[in-house]
């Protein structure tokens, strides 16, 4: 047990810099656009553009969570693909 250890590669997906700055500005936009929101528009319309706004966010968060878990879901396939396509061979 003392030869290397066989580790796979890390995927660049859950260490990417820019996604994660994305995703944080456009959250952060989002709140301070809801906040300008509410003292601006009128009491009748408020509900259905504040939901509007917080669909918006839910959906930017939800993006972030899923990113990464998708990356590898697609990296296992084209693995299995490969390997399957070898016929078993080594």
């Amino acid at each position: 047990m003392t030869g290397p250890v066989d580790r796979a590669p890390s995927l660049a997906e859950g260490r990417w810099l820019w996604r994660r700055l994305y995703v944080f500005s456009t959250s952060a936009a989002v709140w301070l656009l809801l906040d300008r929101t509410l003292a601006r528009v009128p009491a009748a319309s408020l509900p259905r553009l504040v939901e509007g706004l917080m669909g918006l966010l839910a959906l930017t968060l939800v993006l972030y969570l899923v990113a990464p878990t998708a990356q590898q879901l697609v990296t296992l396939l084209a693995n299995l693909r490969l390997r399957l396509g070898a016929g078993g061979r080594p």
